[in-house]
């Protein structure tokens, strides 16, 4: 008898920031290889950085991704003020995790509203989603509109903002001046709760999967601009030591690297965070997170919407927070004098953890440079999540399996860059 081969092949992602393709072979009804086929180009951002003066990573790193910018800028900053041994001015460093709230906002809903959400209601994109349900379009887009005028107000724009330095920023805003932008936020806080309250309605697959969870943690508030290294099994580890546990490694069907922590497969972004951190969310939105059903930890990526909608409130809270305590800071920024040194930074992009490390020369050009991005570390868990999906669904038809593995890619929100492709597939049956 011969063996039977059914071969599932997404062609290009759609609803995901970037090119990237699946393609799932299953051999006599078990499945034999799952590959996450990321295909664009490779950029060489770390290589042309090398021989760069110092001060120039935030500005040119924020081009790797026009939707979360500020997490570059900020995992940059972080690293080189290390390697420097620069201390930033807590008041500085709260401007940061203001401009970073204003990301997460927009980040968010732009996830939510139109990459997620037409998978749990039906729909082939946020255009057609937005004919029947124009309410949840207008009200998604109305809090990334938010978080785009406070990214603006900080940051100088909302796309790969100008203001943004070593030590601080070029100016900082005087308190009058943000005033308007809590009005604004203060109102962001009704659609935030509605769009949570629609969110929570979605009828979400089961499907619990056991990575081991990557996150910074911080003992006095939920993270974002900076904190230490913990995770959900083992020791923490220094944010220096970063590289001996999380290894990348090439492989021939992507051009981006897949990472392991300490040899296996791990998560980072939204449910990671959530896990390690509930604790330490603020009170409205620990009680959106329970109106929600979210417990103390989730482990079901499709239900990862979830907690970015419980995220949202809790950035808009936080930045209502930092804006009622401004004071304008004694100095836009620190000197950051160029030393000899490798610094490590670390910061929560949307999609999760984000590691730079630098080494600065005494001339103070940079020697080498490494960047790994949330995707990158997250590829051998998606790759794991689709094996166990497509093993527990082999009654569905090739259509419809390809489609809940297209909608479990995009539950993690893969950020590979922008894309706008359609679907197309293959079943080769021998």
């Amino acid at each position: 008898m011969s063996e039977e081969i059914r071969t599932l092949s997404v062609g290009a992602l759609t609803r995901v920031e970037g090119e990237g393709a699946l393609h799932v072979t299953l051999r006599d009804g078990v499945v034999d290889t799952v590959e996450l086929n990321i295909y664009e180009p490779p950029r060489f951002f770390e290589a042309f950085l090398r021989g760069r003066a110092y001060t120039e990573p935030p500005d040119i790193t924020a081009r790797v991704c026009g939707i979360c910018p500020v997490a570059y800028q900020v995992s940059a900053c972080n690293a080189i003020e290390d390697a420097c041994a620069v201390t930033v001015d807590p008041e500085l460093v709260a401007l940061r995790r203001l401009l970073y709230c204003g990301e997460w906002i927009h980040s968010h809903a732009l996830h939510i509203v139109l990459l997620h959400a037409p998978d749990s209601l039906g729909y082939p994109d946020g255009i057609s989603l937005a004919r029947d349900h124009p309410e949840f379009i207008e009200r998604g887009l109305a809090l990334k509109k938010v978080g785009n005028r406070l990214m603006e107000k900080i940051g100088g724009r909302a796309i790969h903002p100008i203001n943004v330095r070593l030590g601080g920023f070029y100016s900082v805003p005087k308190p009058a001046e943000l005033g308007p932008l809590a009005e604004q936020l203060r109102s962001a806080v009704d659609d935030a709760l509605w769009l949570l309250d629609r969110v929570s309605e979605f009828d979400f697959p089961e499907a619990e999967f056991d990575h081991e969870f990557l996150a910074l943690t911080a003992p006095d508030r939920y993270p974002i601009e900076n904190g230490t290294i913990r995770r959900s099994a083992g020791q923490p580890f220094a944010i220096s030591d970063f590289s001996d546990h999380v290894v990348e490694s090439q492989v021939q069907r992507s051009t981006a690297l897949h990472a392991t922590l300490d040899g296996a497969r791990y998560l980072t972004g939204p449910l990671a965070r959530y896990a390690l951190n509930s604790q330490t969310l603020s009170p409205l939105a620990r009680e959106a997170a329970a109106r929600a059903g979210l417990g103390a930890v989730c482990r079901n990526p499709f239900r990862s919407i979830l907690v970015r909608a419980v995220e949202i409130v809790y950035a808009i809270e936080e930045a209502l927070r930092i804006i009622a305590e401004y004071r304008v800071p004694d100095r836009p920024f620190v000197d950051v004098p160029a030393r000899d040194g490798i610094g490590h930074g670390v910061s929560e992009a949307p999609r999760g953890l984000l590691y730079h490390r630098y080494d600065v020369g005494a001339d103070g050009l940079l020697r080498s440079a490494v960047i790994v991005p949330p995707t990158a570390q997250n590829q051998a868990a998606i790759e794991h999540e689709m094996a166990e999906l497509v093993g527990a669904n082999l009654t569905l038809a090739d259509d419809a399996l390809t489609t809940l593995c297209e909608r479990a890619i995009r539950n993690h929100d893969p950020c590979i860059s922008c894309s706008a492709h359609f679907l197309t597939l293959t079943v080769d049956r021998l």
